[in-house]
């Protein structure tokens, strides 16, 4: 046996060899290609019996396009697109452009998703490619500073289509709100972005309104709710989620009086636990969490005359958040018990949002507040694609056409 004596240097780039890596990059671009092959093979059937009047086939293969690398998140894959010559005659030409490889594109979807997730998660412009360049090989290509800069400005374009989307063939039966503070640049005043989501009539959450507001104030909501009801939002929504902002709730009876409210059992523990003492939070959150959780408003309202009982005495401010909402905080019981993990709290928006408030403090005050509103949208878009769907969605017509429902449970209608 000869003992190898040549010493193995380092990429100079400082990436270490991957052999793992290179065969997932060429199992991506056989599978590309096989996906490309077989959706031309579908055009090529679909004008088989298209002849010409010498009997010639119309759409014949006419080699390949030059060698393109697409950027993935496995790194730089390279393909190639067949082409197609249409013989007919004429300029109404049939041209093949595979639908999972546009003529133009350069990047991968998951690639462009990152861009901005970088950028939130306090990455500078400056760093981007050293740091793509660990994530996705030494080769990237096309990722620099001045990338996140056309994508902010696409940011706000899109958010200013999406802004002005017709809502009138859509039903929403409840809806999310709450807003959100983070500060741009050095302003003395934070921004407060508004926030509403809504679940439609088939259980799907998806981002209806996100706007500057200022604070919380009623004139601010009403603005955002009567903006929904210009762009369609015609039906009062039947059940609202949010904090005690007293700015929402005044507001919702103005534009939608019929709607029900549900107090957020997120924003509500956190706000008398703020008023305790931090020797007894953990007691005093064991407790709240029995209010809620029980199966019955009966069982719920004995859990909070405990709370009342068992903490007014010494920590009076603390009970008063909670008692002056006690019926609102309640309301869920009169739905039906599979939406209840989905009604009791406007968690959503909140989570999504301690991302640009993370990316806000790492700016260092280069965020402006168009650009944090066009960052805050493109963060919710990107969570949108992941949000579950409602439970119980076979009981969202009986919500709509107003079956009562008592602890969750439907009532059987009496006969007349």
């Amino acid at each position: 046996m000869q003992e190898n004596t040549i010493t193995q240097l380092s990429d100079p780039s400082g990436i270490s060899p991957d052999p793992l890596t290179d065969l997932i990059r060429d199992g991506a671009r056989k599978l590309i290609e096989q996906a490309i092959e077989a959706e031309l093979s579908t055009l090529l059937g679909a004008f088989a019996d298209h002849k010409l009047e010498d009997g010639r086939a119309r759409l014949v293969r006419h080699g390949h396009l030059p060698e393109r690398e697409i950027l993935t998140g496995v790194g730089p894959v390279a393909v190639t697109v067949p082409r197609v010559r249409d013989r007919k005659p004429g300029t109404d030409k049939i041209a093949f452009t595979p639908s999972i490889l546009p003529r133009y594109l350069r990047k991968a979807k998951s690639v462009e998703e990152l861009l901005p997730w970088l950028y939130l998660k306090g990455v500078s412009t400056g760093d981007f490619s050293e740091a793509l360049a660990a994530l996705l090989g030494p080769h990237a290509k096309g990722l620099s500073a001045t990338t996140i800069t056309r994508l902010k400005a696409d940011w706000w374009s899109e958010y200013e289509a999406w802004e002005k989307r017709d809502l009138g063939t859509r039903r929403f039966l409840y809806i999310w709100a709450d807003g959100v503070y983070f500060k741009p640049r050095r302003a003395e005043e934070k921004q407060c972005v508004l926030v509403i989501v809504g679940a439609d009539e088939y259980g799907r959450k998806e981002l209806l309104a996100m706007t500057d507001g200022f604070r919380e104030s009623t004139q601010s909501w009403r603005e955002v709710l009567l903006d929904l009801k210009r762009r369609g939002l015609k039906q009062d929504p039947k059940l609202a989620i949010g904090d005690g902002a007293l700015g929402f709730w005044a507001a919702l009876r103005e534009v939608f009086p019929s709607t029900q409210e549900q107090r957020c059992w997120l924003h509500k523990t956190m706000n008398v636990l703020n008023a305790l003492p931090k020797s007894v939070q953990a007691k005093a959150k064991a407790h709240l969490h029995d209010i809620w959780q029980a199966e019955t408003r009966a069982a719920a309202s004995a859990a909070f005359d405990f709370f009342v009982d068992a903490y007014g005495v010494k920590w009076d401010k603390a009970v008063a958040k909670l008692v002056k909402d006690r019926d609102a905080l309640l309301t869920f019981y009169d739905y039906p018990a599979e939406h209840w993990k989905h009604i009791r709290t406007s968690n959503p928006i909140e989570s999504t949002f301690a991302t640009v408030r993370h990316r806000t403090k790492r700016t260092k005050g280069c965020l402006s507040r168009k650009t944090g509103l066009a960052m805050a949208f493109r963060l919710m878009m990107s969570a949108q694609t992941k949000w579950r769907k409602l439970d119980g969605r076979n009981r969202l017509p009986e919500v709509i056409s107003g079956v009562e429902f008592r602890d969750g449970v439907r009532q059987l209608q009496n006969a007349a």
